[in-house]
């Protein structure tokens, strides 16, 4: 019986008894890596977060038509050429700006809204302008106090500070900015400097952060 067994036993050259297994665990090893860490669930891609960005500071003094075109320049934006009289950020080309009325601004900001109702043109002419940079991020420009700089300079700015932005220049506020909006946090309305004057320029106060504080369409995508 004993020789029966043997002559049954198939024979099989040892290479290949060696290379089955090493090919085996060669591919063992190779799985884990494709894989990732699903055991037990699905795998997860996480989109990369963007950082946000700085404030943009205009140090030179001039008229408010050539400090807006100075800040437009920095940020490398130009007018929204939309056949709409409203176009939403969201939808906004990059490297665009636009306006919007005081009133919208501040229920968006202070609901913070998805969205924010942008118009080629100044609907008014207290009304706040907003950049959407090349990488989709949105910029709130305004006029500031000359000692706010030390403060908006991203390597000296202290954690967060109240802002004061004015919708238009003076002798006050002489300085154009531009703040990032994913910063910032907002709890009242505008108020107008004169409150006989529609059109007078407006103080929207405001609180900017050093880390982005929201995730909506006004920043981008």
């Amino acid at each position: 019986m004993f020789g029966i067994v043997v002559r049954l036993t198939p024979t099989r050259p040892v290479p290949y008894i060696i290379a089955g297994p090493m090919l085996v665990l060669t591919l063992v090893c190779l799985v884990p890596p494709l894989l990732g860490p699903a055991q037990g669930g699905k795998m997860e891609v996480f989109p990369v977060q963007k950082a946000a960005p700085a404030a943009v500071f205009i140090e030179s003094a001039g008229s408010e038509v050539e400090l807006r075109r100075q800040l437009r320049a920095k940020n490398g934006v130009s007018e929204l050429s939309s056949s709409t009289s409203v176009i939403h950020f969201s939808v906004a080309p990059t490297g665009s700006f636009g306006f919007i009325t005081p009133k919208l601004l501040g229920l968006a900001l202070i609901t913070r809204s998805p969205d924010l109702p942008l118009e080629q043109m100044p609907p008014v002419s207290n009304a706040f302008e907003i950049h959407k940079l090349a990488d989709g991020s949105g910029m709130l420009v305004g006029f500031v106090e000359a000692n706010l700089k030390p403060q908006l300079t991203a390597s000296q700015r202290p954690k967060n500070i109240r802002l004061g932005l004015y919708s238009n220049p003076s002798d006050k506020a002489p300085h154009i900015v531009a703040v990032p909006l994913v910063k910032l946090v907002v709890d009242r309305m505008p108020i107008r400097l004169d409150p006989k004057e529609p059109g007078s320029a407006v103080l929207l106060d405001m609180d900017l952060q050093s880390t982005a504080n929201r995730t909506s369409s006004q920043t981008g995508p």
